[in-house]
């Protein structure tokens, strides 16, 4: 690396896009990912939709228990 970089011909925020959707990857538990896994298979869906069902559904199961 250098000591110091020149940025005077730099532009501020070029790549910066508001609406951009940011995806986190979600790493599970060997355990967990094997019983999504099994789930994914028996509804034949991904195991990303398997994942974000269960989560709606406890979103929903704590919204209604806290109300």
């Amino acid at each position: 690396m250098r000591k110091e970089y020149d940025f005077s011909k730099g532009e501020r925020g070029k790549f910066y896009r508001p609406d951009a959707e940011l995806h986190i990857p979600i790493y599970l538990e060997p355990d967990v990912a094997k019983a999504v896994g099994a789930q994914a298979r028996e509804r034949a869906a991904s195991m990303g939709a398997v994942v974000n069902d269960g989560l709606r559904n406890s979103i929903r199961s704590r919204a209604t228990s806290a109300s």
